[in-house]
């Protein structure tokens, strides 16, 4: 059980979205078990061809994380299945035996609650109303993610109806993940069929950024994954957050200054000066969804 260090609300860290080498990946975890953060998601949530870790391999990082750390450690699943051999691999991280996981396509939902087991829903299933989450939560359900597209306002009607004992986690910072498709964009994007991608993905720890006619930032590809070109920055609303009694705010691995950003949320809550993070992102923030207009948008 994590150690909550920010009061009533918890940081975590969620899934990596973006294909980083094997390297990457375990230095990156090597540095989030020193970071303030109360919950590690892990696992590819994108695309079975990125094999830079393995299954097993990604079971050894949560079990160190947890044998070392007091953080809660989470497996994150695929979001759009495709073949058996992902379902395979899907059934394997059900029944892992110690962690709970995060289903992130209904297949896993239906799998996890055939098996009785505990879990945790991310950003892409589709919650939108307080009977799905009053379903899913007699189902086995113990936290959910607010979908990246509904607002504040949406989120404060299902609070009002929360069942007991289900925890609320936002997406609170990172490039929003958006899309998903059978299609690989960033395969496209080089003349490159999906069944030959090269593994494209690589070149861009931050998804490969996409322009208007106009020469404006719109999006970044990440393989069959879209996602925003701008970042998404709920830190100046943490007091609305915590009015709304949210438990855990996600913050969204990057390429860089992920400590850093961290850190920013992690002082906050416990009553810092909220900081500019403007530094930290490439092309500026974007928080429109969370205020019921177009998701690129920016409040003022």
């Amino acid at each position: 059980m994590a150690i909550d260090m920010t009061g009533s609300t918890k940081l975590s860290l969620g899934p990596v979205l973006f294909y980083w080498s094997r390297d990457e990946l375990f230095d990156f975890y090597a540095q989030a078990a020193e970071m303030p953060v109360d919950i590690i998601y892990l696992g590819e949530t994108v695309c079975s061809k990125r094999r830079s870790l393995r299954s097993g391999d990604w079971l050894d990082i949560a079990t160190e994380l947890s044998d070392k750390t007091d953080k809660e450690i989470v497996l994150s699943t695929l979001a759009l299945l495709e073949a058996e051999s992902e379902l395979k691999t899907l059934r394997r991280l059900c029944e892992n035996g110690r962690f709970m996981v995060e289903a992130n396509d209904i297949g896993a939902v239906q799998i996890l609650t055939q098996r009785q087991l505990p879990f945790v829903t991310g950003p892409s299933v589709n919650i939108y109303n307080p009977a799905t989450l009053k379903l899913l939560a007699s189902k086995g359900l113990r936290r959910w993610v607010l979908p990246i597209e509904l607002s504040k306002e949406t989120l404060r009607q299902m609070q009002s109806q929360r069942p007991q004992g289900l925890e609320t986690e936002v997406f609170c910072y990172g490039r929003m993940p958006l899309t998903l498709s059978a299609r690989c964009f960033t395969a496209r994007s080089h003349n490159l069929p999906k069944d030959d991608c090269q593994y494209k993905c690589i070149d861009y720890p931050d998804g490969r950024l996409l322009s208007t006619q106009e020469g404006e930032p719109f999006l970044a590809l990440n393989g069959i994954q879209t996602v925003s070109a701008k970042t998404c920055n709920l830190l100046p609303e943490i007091p609305l957050l915590k009015e709304l009694e949210v438990d855990v705010l996600r913050i969204s691995p990057q390429s860089t200054f992920t400590r850093r950003i961290v850190e920013a949320f992690h002082q906050s809550l416990n009553g810092s000066a909220i900081r500019n993070l403007g530094k930290y992102m490439p092309l500026g923030s974007c928080d429109g969804y969370w205020h019921g207009s177009s998701g690129l948008s920016e409040s003022t």
